[in-house]
């Protein structure tokens, strides 16, 4: 009895580092480790405590924690301290992820992770339910909190450590002989000229007009990269600074813009809307109105009806 008071000052920590682990990979053992220093020291806090007998134990709880008030005043803090402290850390490290997958991935879909941010608002919400529910409710909740975990945690897979699904490089740090770095992190936009730039875009535009890599459902910066023989962080930048997006919105332009030409082509209306997304690199129907509606403003069949592609009753048929 007593050992499970400090327990909650570990949710926070593991959270945070389970969101790292799938998220980046990038777990430093020394730095780790210090997060569980306010659990230590709660656990410190509550020796005196734990040292009671058991029948002490039960009249201290009988007794609304009466002697120990300074200890309990002490865990409580901590545990709003960390609540606020690592939800903040967790969301902040899923925003850094939800930049860094549009900056490799052209379909995120399958790994926006957006599971983990209802699971960071879940526990959340259990930490409110500590201080003003009764137990029936918080042991309740933490059954369903654990289901949700075991149901999405288990199947899930870290993006940026596999890196055969993702492709993803670090920044390069090596030098070649004269001193000169081959390749930039990003972005240091120092590293390349302008002309430099406009070639590497030259060569991705001309690129993308003959080989279509953009067709490709799950492409990758990566693989793009690769066709141009440069690092991914020196294409990312190209992107970033001609082009004034990421990979992903890039990417979905050009499918975009691919959709347009096919269903202006009278021979193409035969086909229902979707499969012609499938074509143009789209995976899913949901996916298509959705890139379609952020890069143009409107939905297809908006579009359709606005260009007069064809009547009102076959956009409605196309749709399906």
């Amino acid at each position: 009895m007593g050992l499970e008071i400090p327990l909650p000052l570990l949710h926070g920590p593991f959270l945070f580092l389970y969101t790292l682990a799938l998220t980046s990979g990038q777990l430093a053992r020394v730095k780790m480790y210090l997060h569980f220093l306010p659990f230590a020291i709660g656990f410190l806090v509550i020796i005196p405590f734990i040292s009671l007998s058991q029948e002490e134990k039960i009249m201290v709880y009988l007794n609304e924690g009466e002697g120990f008030e300074t200890q309990s005043t002490i865990i409580f803090i901590g545990i709003i301290l960390s609540g606020i402290t690592y939800t903040i850390l967790s969301l902040r490290a899923l925003r850094n992820y939800k930049k860094q997958i549009k900056d490799n991935f052209s379909s995120i879909e399958k790994i926006n992770l957006l599971w983990l941010y209802g699971l960071v608002l879940c526990l959340s919400f259990i930490w409110v339910l500590v201080f003003f529910a009764d137990d029936e409710i918080i042991f309740s909740s933490v059954v369903l909190f654990v289901i949700f975990v075991g149901y999405y945690g288990i199947k899930q897979v870290g993006v940026f450590t596999n890196q055969q699904t993702l492709g993803f490089y670090p920044a390069p740090t090596s030098k070649e002989p004269g001193g000169q770095v081959p390749e930039i992190a990003k972005y240091d936009k120092s590293a390349l000229t302008q002309s430099q730039l406009r070639a590497i875009h030259s060569e991705l535009v001309q690129l993308m007009e003959q080989r279509k890599l953009f067709l490709t459902p799950d492409l990758t910066l990566k693989m793009v990269a690769e066709e141009l023989d440069i690092h991914p962080n020196t294409l990312s930048q190209v992107i970033n600074s001609v082009e004034q997006k990421n990979f992903f919105d890039y990417i979905n332009t050009l499918r975009i813009e691919e959709f347009k030409e096919r269903i202006a082509i009278q021979d193409n209306q035969k086909y229902t809307l979707l499969s012609l997304a499938y074509g143009c690199g789209f995976n899913s129907k949901t996916t298509f109105n959705r890139n379609f509606k952020n890069l143009t403003g409107k939905s297809p069949s908006e579009y359709l009806k606005e260009r007069k592609i064809m009547p009102d009753k076959r956009v409605s048929a196309l749709m399906q």
